[in-house]
């Protein structure tokens, strides 16, 4: 029993063979947790990651509204692309998703933006800019002003 509690996502899904098991650690495994251990304790998570164990829940489910706060916190870089492409899946199959976020990638790759400012704090509260990442590049409000430094390299 130790030993399974001990094992990863990724392992586990070449130990399984039942369909209701293999279901759940693929779900996993699709948000990017795919380095956990099954015993591990939810406590030792970070705060992207117990979104991330939320959203391998919802998975299969349409026209649902997701609200997260800053889902890239917390995670290596190595996995943006991969949580980005979750997001998109999610909205492929017919749900919202709405985020506050920081992050330039998730920034470039939405719908649509809104700014809040012009600062943060009490000096924030206020849009700045609304419309696409591709509109924003023109926009005179502090997050364009490092959209563009980030494409421009």
């Amino acid at each position: 029993m130790v030993e399974l509690l001990d094992m990863t996502v990724e392992d586990s899904m070449a130990y399984f063979s039942s369909e209701r098991i293999l279901k759940r650690v693929r779900a996993l495994n699709d948000v990017g947790l795919s380095y956990l251990t099954l015993g591990q304790s939810t406590s030792s998570l970070s705060g992207g990651e117990l979104q991330r164990l939320k959203l391998a829940s919802e998975l299969q489910h349409q026209g649902e509204i997701y609200l997260l706060d800053e889902p890239s916190r917390g995670l290596h870089p190595q996995d943006t692309q991969h949580l980005l492409n979750l997001f998109n899946r999610l909205v492929d199959q017919g749900n919202t998703v709405i985020m506050i976020e920081h992050h330039l990638e998730f920034l470039a790759s939405s719908d649509w933006v809104i700014e809040l400012g012009p600062q943060g704090g009490k000096q924030g509260g206020h849009i700045v800019f609304e419309g696409t990442p591709h509109d924003m590049v023109n926009a005179d409000t502090l997050t364009a002003k490092w959209v563009r430094k980030a494409l421009n390299g």
